[in-house]
């Protein structure tokens, strides 16, 4: 499927009021001008919109979906990426600390929103992101118009538990109950990603499960960054990205791709038979 590229600049509520640059990449259907397809956020990594979450993203596009792709950290610089070099990744790293959870929520809100306004977007929403973009997809599953969101190497989700030195709440919020009956999650960790350590990814498991939040789990052989097809610093593994590519397609599908109208309660309970 062919895709196009344009991008918004959307007004801030918060902080400096600075705009944010929201990059579009959406299907094309040469004869169809009146197309509607779901809607999917693409959160990036500390870099911003990359070449690789850029491709990332166009893939997802080419498969029949609006992508958006929100810049992250439009109140302390332009759109453009952040290079991934020494001194791009401790810029990228002071920016993701000096943001506020606020801040990262209202980016959310605004892509949401940007795609729920598009004429070619029928308002069905997922979300997903690598890294930090991770993190922010799954605080994005607290939104109830995102049905579905597919976490790759989240990071700092567990920090603030940890005793780490973080403000997020978000097992907290899952604690509470607010993903309790939404969306679907899907979260997937290497098992070698020294960002997120297994007393992390142990941690994220049981708060969700113990929240009979609707989940899955995928520990792979890979470290921290593996699907980053530029810059990965030996970690990328392209077979690996094709087939949780494919799972992430998956997700997608069943729950934004199709209609099935509201959940009628709760799952009757599996009969043990061989």
């Amino acid at each position: 499927m062919l895709i196009t590229k344009t991008y918004h600049d959307i007004p801030s509520a918060l902080d400096n009021g600075k705009p944010m640059r929201i990059f579009v990449i959406a299907p094309n259907v040469p004869g169809y001008p009146q197309a509607k397809f779901p809607g999917v956020v693409c959160f990036s990594e500390i870099y911003q919109v990359t070449g690789p979450v850029e491709r990332f993203a166009g893939q997802i596009a080419s498969h029949g979906y609006v992508v958006a792709c929100p810049s992250t950290y439009h109140e302390f610089e332009g759109p453009e990426p952040i290079p991934y070099d020494t001194e791009g990744t401790d810029r990228g790293n002071d920016y993701k600390i000096e943001k506020t959870i606020a801040a990262y929520d209202e980016d959310a809100t605004l892509s949401i929103d940007l795609l729920c306004s598009l004429p070619n977007c029928n308002g069905r929403i997922a979300a997903t992101g690598m890294c930090l973009g991770g993190h922010l997809a799954f605080r994005a599953a607290f939104d109830h118009r995102v049905l579905a969101s597919v976490c790759f190497f989240a990071t700092d989700i567990h920090s603030a538990t940890l005793g780490k030195d973080k403000n997020d709440d978000s097992l907290i919020r899952v604690r509470r109950g607010d993903l309790t009956g939404k969306g679907e999650l899907v979260m997937i960790f290497g098992k070698q990603d020294t960002h997120v350590p297994r007393e992390g990814r142990d941690l994220i498991r049981k708060e969700v499960e113990d929240a009979d939040v609707i989940a899955s789990f995928l520990e792979v052989q890979a470290q921290h960054a593996f699907i980053r097809d530029e810059s990965s610093k030996g970690r990328w593994d392209a077979a690996l990205t094709r087939s949780l590519f494919s799972f992430m397609l998956e997700a997608f599908e069943r729950t934004v791709g199709r209609d099935l109208g509201p959940r009628d309660g709760a799952l009757k309970p599996i009969e043990h038979v061989c």
